[in-house]
């Protein structure tokens, strides 16, 4: 069965406490880099996407970022993936996690809550959207049986318990480093597994919202699900080894080398996002000193919806579709666009060189 939170004791060795320096040190340069961005909830916006894509994919989805991003701008596309709705959901339910948040505090409600909205209308929507489990459910390959599963979380009518020690726990106040907490709070939830589908994105979510609470973060910019599915099978062993061999030190240190390699990472892209914008407005204005203006209108949309056709250009600019049109080719040739279709009609055109700052 899981432990009762707080845990008994973590050893804090050195290799753990230096990590955790590194974590936080990371996470310090991350918050001080997007207060200087230019927008930096354009920024967060991209950044949440590419969580949502690389959280759900972890699943077993199969859409990209691309996928994702053209669907929010309702570019037609028959070889979309069926599941690119799953990793929308994510993201409605980011959005709604956030405003809450604002009103009633991190609980078992809000994840129920959040639950409902992930399985909205997609894959797992009959398995009992937004309610807490009262089935036995468990862990392994697909089609594995009950027998011969990985892991068996505790039964349904031991969850109300183990629940409300982990929403007590989320809300105490101790002595432990919080970047620590937020590790222990998350192998729990996934511990406990407490709904019958969603678990997986639902924890790493709970890291963010956790974060975003107790304000660690100006600005919710830390998402840990690249560097879990880069190291997808070590993710699973160390949350495994918690519950075999309370080996929780082990995961600790696992995942607060996540939280400062991913602070680093998301901290060099601020800097080359920021760097783009400005060497694209200079080229914009180089080309048309006297009427780049709604050349920068439309190049400044582009941080927030990369793709984009030349009616809705002409909806942004507030110009004609022959305007429209004018601006879109001479960003072209600027490099700053690109079409992406090869068609003479209906084309359609991405922001790639910024879409590449968040490739994987």
């Amino acid at each position: 069965m899981p432990q009762t939170l707080p845990l008994a004791g973590i050893v804090r060795s050195n290799r753990l406490d230096n990590t955790l320096s590194k974590a936080d040190r990371a996470l310090g340069r991350l918050d001080g880099a997007i207060d200087a961005l230019f927008n930096a909830d354009l920024f967060i916006m991209m950044y949440l996407r590419k969580e949502a894509t690389l959280s759900s994919q972890i699943e077993g989805t199969q859409a990209s970022l691309n996928d994702v991003l053209q669907a929010e701008a309702d570019i037609k596309n028959p070889d979309r993936p069926d599941d690119v709705g799953e990793t929308l959901n994510y993201v409605r339910a980011f959005h709604h996690g956030l405003e809450r948040l604002e009103t009633l505090p991190l609980s078992l409600r809000l994840l129920r809550e959040l639950h409902e909205i992930l399985m909205r209308d997609v894959r797992g929507q009959e398995r009992t959207p937004g309610a807490f489990r009262t089935t036995q459910n468990w862990i392994g390959p697909s089609g594995v049986s009950l027998e011969n599963a990985s892991y068996v979380p505790p039964p349904s009518h031991e969850l109300t318990r183990y629940l409300g020690n982990l929403e007590d726990y989320i809300r105490a106040e101790d002595d432990l480093p919080f970047l620590m907490k937020v590790g222990i709070a998350h192998a729990q939830f996934e511990t406990l597994h407490p709904f019958l589908d969603g678990n997986g994105r639902l924890g790493r979510l709970l890291i963010t919202f956790m974060l975003c609470e107790r304000q660690i973060l100006t600005k919710p910019v830390l998402y840990l699900s690249h560097f879990f599915k880069q190291n997808r099978d070590e993710y699973y062993r160390r949350l495994q080894a918690t519950r075999d061999d309370d080996d929780w030190e082990g995961w600790l240190e696992f995942f607060l080398l996540a939280v400062a390699t991913v602070s680093n990472e998301a901290t060099e892209t601020l800097r080359a996002v920021s760097a783009l914008r400005e060497n694209h407005r200079q080229s914009l204005i180089d080309a048309a000193p006297k009427g780049a203006g709604n050349a920068l209108r439309l190049h400044e949309h582009l941080f927030n919806k990369p793709f984009i056709d030349v009616e809705g250009a002409a909806k942004i600019t507030g110009t004609t579709v022959q305007g429209a049109s004018t601006i879109v080719d001479r960003m072209c040739a600027l490099d700053i666009l690109t079409e992406i279709t090869g068609r003479k009609r209906d084309r359609v055109f991405s922001y790639s060189s910024y879409l590449e700052l968040f490739a994987d």
